[in-house]
């Protein structure tokens, strides 16, 4: 028989209603085998005390529901975000709080890389852009070229939706005034009325530019050094199960994932999502395949989820809004995939077993998504499928409660409370709205099973200070948006650990400890629990366990 080891902690948060609390966990075999007090250990026999985390509370380990691996090769490339924001290795990059000081970035690496004497050619990539801070002020080639005319410059927005490139870029796409493309943004009028921007919105615009320098900007190279810069991030964390919800699992894709999670000593449990949106995939080989990949599945590796989408973002003014649409004006945003073609992939996914996981930013785009998946549930009813709604911000408490009817859980982007809420309350939605950003308080209301995410690398990687935001609902200038939609601390640690592994079809192995479960822990120096529900966010992670192996967070 196996040996068992017993930590003992100063609090265990449980999250199983029948047990909230104990101070010790067995563990054997990689999953727990008791959970209480010394004496409820010690009827199982011979035991070795582990008392490392004696001092600390544990917690089931943090579940990232949206998130994608490139949080971890991002920091290849150059950050232009706004907040200050910490690397793999700890490392704070500072926010670039105006055009001018994003464009300064931008020569000083162009210089940086011609000393260098990187080739001519050699594209500069940059990522975390988003001009809606800027006072409504887009990024053109007049500004990129500061930069360099010659070196071709690519920027992925923050949201992941947009892109700005240089006119170097331009030529080498073949990006030009005759060009008719959906997304390709052209200048209304003055000397250069009817010639490209340089802003690129959604993908059959970006991939313009992607096809000749490939994936980077939208789908960062799946390397083994990022994989595994990742799961640094997730061990400082606190995330023992995260998503890929992006990923076109190609032969290489899942030769990286299997060789890296075949790794003991990886930390970090990848559900990677198989990318069916945008018609770049046919639905029935591509059912076929998520299908078939689900026979390598591992502990730490486990297909079997499909990524759908229908809009954009709403801060890049791609999403697709219900009237009265954007705040300032703004035309409606871009299907990514067409409602039509839409239904009738979703249709196949679903008849082949499969779980969906749809971005819906707009409320339109919601309740499209509500409308076809109806309809498809009318005819191929299948019980317990936990498709979830990804991002879902402007759902409404009608919506919900279709939602709850139609057995759709919802995964909410909390994060944006705090990044985008301002900007949501001034210029994208006006304060109607944007006093329903995130509804987590409607959506528990209705009965919908939620979620909450980070979608990292568009906000950083963090459960807790996702759950922070909803909690909360502050936004940097000071307002509370929707004080009746704040969750409470429990209701948020629950969206993080359970509510998230619903979503995936994990609640049975994490999620909570308790007999059965993978032994999967989130250490903390704080009790959440016991903190001000303001200061969640500074909780201390320690380390995660997972499976029953201990990962310490390396210190900042």
């Amino acid at each position: 028989m196996s040996p068992i080891t017993v930590y003992t902690a100063r609090r265990i948060i449980t999250m199983n209603p029948m047990q909230e609390s104990a101070t010790h966990v067995a563990v054997r075999d990689g999953r727990v085998l008791a959970v209480g007090s010394l004496a409820d250990m010690q009827a199982w026999g011979n035991f070795a005390l582990d008392e490392r985390f004696a001092g600390k509370v544990l917690m089931p380990g943090l579940v990232e529901g949206h998130c994608h691996l490139k949080e971890g090769s991002m920091w290849d490339w150059t950050y232009l975000g706004w907040f200050d924001r910490r690397d793999p290795q700890g490392k704070v990059w500072p926010g670039l709080r105006s055009m001018e000081a994003v464009v300064a970035r931008l020569i000083e690496v162009a210089s940086r890389m011609t000393a260098e004497g990187r080739p001519a050619g050699e594209p500069l990539i940059a990522w975390g852009f988003d001009p809606i801070y800027f006072g409504g002020e887009r990024m053109t080639v007049t500004h990129m070229d500061r930069a360099s005319a010659t070196r071709p410059i690519v920027i992925g927005h923050a949201n992941g939706h947009l892109m700005n490139v240089n006119s170097a870029m331009l030529r080498i796409a073949e990006v030009t005034r005759d060009n008719e493309v959906e997304g390709v943004l052209k200048f209304a009028d003055g000397p250069m009325a009817g010639e490209p921007t340089g802003e690129l919105q959604e993908p059959a615009a970006m991939y313009l530019v992607l096809r000749k320098i490939g994936n980077a900007g939208l789908l960062a190279p799946m390397t083994e050094a990022g994989v595994r810069s990742f799961a640094r991030l997730a061990c400082m964390q606190g995330v023992t199960t995260a998503t890929d919800l992006v990923n076109k699992l190609g032969e290489d894709d899942c030769r990286v994932l299997e060789s890296v999670t075949g790794d003991e000593a990886f930390g970090v449990r990848i559900l990677p999502a198989f990318q069916a949106f945008h018609g770049t995939h046919g639905a029935p080989q591509g059912a076929e395949h998520v299908t078939a990949l689900k026979a390598r599945n591992t502990d730490r590796l486990r297909y079997g989820l499909v990524k759908m989408m229908l809009d954009g973002s709403i801060q890049g003014f791609s999403a697709r809004l219900r009237w009265p649409g954007h705040f300032n004006g703004a035309p409606n945003g871009i299907w990514v995939t067409a409602p039509s073609q839409y239904e009738a992939d979703f249709e196949t996914y679903h008849r082949a077993g499969l779980t969906i996981h749809t971005h819906t930013n707009g409320d339109e785009a919601s309740e499209v998504a509500i409308d076809a998946i109806e309809r498809i549930l009318t005819k191929a009813p299948r019980p317990d499928h936990r498709h979830t709604l990804q991002h879902g911000q402007m759902i409404d408490a009608p919506l919900f409660r279709r939602m709850a009817s139609l057995g759709l859980c919802a995964n909410l982007f909390a994060n944006h409370l705090w990044y985008w809420g301002d900007q949501h309350y001034e210029m994208t939605m006006g304060p109607d709205r944007a006093n329903r950003l995130d509804a987590c308080g409607s959506a528990l209301a209705a009965g919908v099973p939620l979620a909450i995410h980070s979608d990292a690398p568009v906000t950083p990687l963090g459960p807790l200070f996702t759950a922070w935001c909803a909690v909360n609902r502050v936004t940097p200038k000071g307002r509370v948006l929707g004080e009746k939609e704040r969750i409470t601390v429990p209701q948020a640690l629950r969206a993080i650990t359970l509510g998230a592994a619903w979503t995936l079809k994990l609640d049975h192995e994490v999620g909570s400890i308790e007999c059965g479960k993978r032994a999967d822990f989130c250490v903390l120096e704080d009790d959440p629990l016991a903190m001000n529900p303001a200061a969640l966010k500074d909780a201390r992670v320690w380390g995660t366990v997972l499976s029953g192996r201990v990962f310490e967070a390396h210190p900042a």
